[in-house]
């Protein structure tokens, strides 16, 4: 064996490997790539927050000072409290290989507890959950940002209101038309224009803060308490739209692999957060001294020879926090691919250079037809927005438990932390997602419904792979006993190099073995390669082969165990390349992966009456199976020399 794995360093600290350009200018570089991607659905919640807040149930929030104050209050220690607390200052430091986001927070937890079976079965749940609310996450972004931006008409130009809904349609077509040229070739842009947008935020708040500095008041927490004592149940029901303030909050968990730690702390400490607070700070002064601006109140802030080009830019940037919650929706398929949640997906790579940006075809056009119907549906992000909030709310809670998972199993906090953090963390999420709860029968069944149908596919996909792995695995029989009986046999060896794409060391894969029983031949050179996806981002080049000759030097037959991470490309030519460099060592490496063949074991599923599955579910993972994405496109095998042999396993 050669090029064991050696440990992986601790996480959650500070002191994990830094982002290679994370210093100096590749720091500030970093920084305002993060402000483009990582801020872009928070960035652009206030076009809609507050003008939502007011406009429940015909407007039982009031443009009185103590409604105003209080929800003002509300957002700012929501921000404050779950973004700036909790993701930035302890979330972020959760990480996994320096990779964030619900999955990979899950698969951290099962990566370093092993042994405890139920807490980590339990957590992966929650992962595939937290994965599953946040397409509806992903649907529902696109369409009311886009939108929210585009009423802006309304305000600017009234007599354009009826193409409100036909122009956001058309933009959001585009916005996924162009997902298959990637995302590299206008990023660069990305960055300077949220630098713009949050500069331009400010600029909008202060001068109504300087006119009305009692807004000023809002900061302070009492006022929560006297809302809530006031009319509690008005409260209650305003906290269902207070927590569009801090949607996109798990973005800056999610691309923490993109731009590291640092980068994004500082990002949101020098602008975003105060761009934020000051343009809240100044809608609430405006509610307050001219209670009409409650139908909104962000484009009322904007002088009138400025609307128009203020909804040009808010347009553009609602198309990037879009293409930021899409791109998330592409990393979490192939997370979920990885470790076992979802069949094999074509992944095709946008950029040579950065490896993060995909397109996923099929989550593509599925997320664009869910936005379309969304959006001829509800019509108006004033309705989108009672949709919102429980996918939201439902992700910030499940983070937040695997959270302290992470905190007292693996850091070994103190228990009295834990409860201190679950408390304060829990508690403020909780109520938030109750209070969305009521909204369930006004649009807040969808995200519910789309993670009830996310979750069963991810489940039943994993069950049936499981079964059907048991089953063909006692078709397949031992590969040393295979390896041994070849000896005992006079066969024909030919020249060439023949490359087995198999899961395990233990089994032979059924295209060797049919070869061998029914054309009585073995190529000079026999490669199996098993693929290893680990509960880790990246594998290192230099941990990521082993080699097994399977008991003998001089039988041309070797097994190649490949070790990569739930980012990494799973390449198999690329890997026989490198392979080759251990040939000096390892004389049955001694290989033309060029001109090798590879030979896929095709597996039919047929539906059975055996038990293990009730048989809808079979016939669901049956349609995955036969959907799924061909080993020879995600394993990268050149499709000229590749031959598929089949044969079929009993569900």
């Amino acid at each position: 064996m050669t090029n064991a794995p050696t440990q992986s360093p601790p996480t959650g600290t500070d002191h994990a490997v830094p982002h290679p350009a994370a210093h100096g200018a590749g720091m500030f570089g970093l920084a305002i790539g993060a402000l483009g991607v990582v801020f872009g659905d928070i960035g652009t919640s206030p076009l809609y927050a507050l003008k939502t807040v007011f406009s429940l149930d015909g407007g039982v929030v009031k443009p009185t000072p103590g409604d105003v104050y209080g929800v003002i209050s509300l957002v700012f220690w929501s921000i404050t409290v779950v973004v700036s607390v909790k993701y930035v200052l302890f979330i972020l430091r959760a990480d996994n290989d320096g990779e964030g986001g619900v999955m990979a927070l899950a698969a951290l937890i099962r990566g370093r507890l092993r042994g405890a079976t139920r807490l980590v079965a339990v957590a992966m749940l929650l992962g595939v959950v937290g994965a599953a609310l946040f397409y509806g996450d992903s649907l529902i972004t696109p369409a009311i940002s886009v939108l929210s931006a585009v009423e802006g008409l309304q305000v600017a130009a009234p007599g354009l209101t009826p193409l409100i809904l036909p122009i956001g349609l058309v933009i959001v077509a585009l916005l996924f038309a162009a997902q298959r040229w990637g995302t590299h070739r206008v990023g660069r842009l990305f960055g300077p224009v949220m630098v713009l947008w949050f500069v331009v935020l400010a600029v909008l708040g202060v001068p109504q803060i300087v006119a009305h500095p009692d807004i000023l008041r809002g900061l302070s927490p009492t006022y929560i308490v006297t809302f809530i004592f006031d009319h509690p149940y008005i409260a209650f029901i305003a906290m269902g739209a207070v927590v569009l303030a801090i949607t996109g909050a798990e973005a800056l968990y999610a691309d923490m692999g993109h731009f590291g730690r640092p980068p994004i702390r500082r990002a949101w400490f020098a602008v975003v957060f105060p761009a934020l607070t000051v343009n809240y700070l100044g809608q609430g002064a405006l509610i307050l001294h001219q209670p009409s601006a409650v139908s909104d109140p962000f484009y009322l802030l904007v002088p009138t020879w400025a609307q128009i080009p203020m909804v040009a830019l808010a347009t553009i940037a609602t198309v990037i926090a879009s293409q930021a919650v899409i791109s998330g929706a592409f990393s979490v398929s192939r997370q979920a691919v990885r470790l076992g949640f979802l069949p094999q997906l074509t992944v095709k790579h946008t950029s040579h250079s950065e490896s993060g940006q995909i397109y996923v075809p099929a989550v593509n056009w599925l997320l664009f037809g869910g936005v379309l119907v969304l959006m001829l549906a509800f019509r108006s992000s004033d309705k989108l927005a009672t949709a919102y909030g429980v996918a939201v709310t439902g992700t910030l809670l499940i983070t937040t438990t695997l959270f302290l998972v992470v905190a007292g199993a693996i850091w070994k906090w103190a228990r009295w932390k834990v409860i201190v953090a679950g408390v304060v963390f829990g508690g403020v999420e909780i109520t938030y997602f109750a209070a969305n709860l009521t909204k369930i029968a006004h649009g807040g069944w969808l995200p519910v419904l789309v993670a009830i149908l996310i979750v069963t596919v991810m489940t039943t996909w994993q069950r049936g792979r499981r079964i059907v792995t048991t089953r063909r695995t006692d078709l397949e029989g031992s590969l040393p006993d295979f390896v041994d009986a070849i000896r005992e046999k006079s066969l024909l060896r030919v020249p060439g190099t023949a490359v087995f794409p198999h899961p395990t060391s233990l089994t032979t894969p059924l295209a060797l073995r049919a070869n061998v029983e029914f054309n009585h031949v073995l190529h000079q050179h026999v490669v199996i390669v098993s693929v290893e996806t680990e509960n880790v981002p990246h594998v290192p080049a230099d941990q990521r082969l082993r080699v097994d000759n399977l008991g003998y030097v001089d039988d041309g037959i070797v097994h190649l165990t490949a070790r990569f991470g739930f980012q990494d490309d799973q390449d198999i030519p690329a890997t026989l390349r490198s392979a080759k460099a251990l040939s000096e060592t390892q004389s049955e490496l001694d290989i033309d992966p060029e001109t090798a063949s590879y030979f896929l074991s095709r597996i039919t599923i047929e539906l059975s009456h055996q038990p293990g599955m009730h048989s809808w579910r079979k016939r669901l993972f049956i349609g995955l199976a036969n959907n799924a994405a061909s080993p020879a496109i995600y394993f990268r095998l050149p499709h000229e020399r590749t031959v598929v042999m089949g044969s079929h396993v009993d569900l």
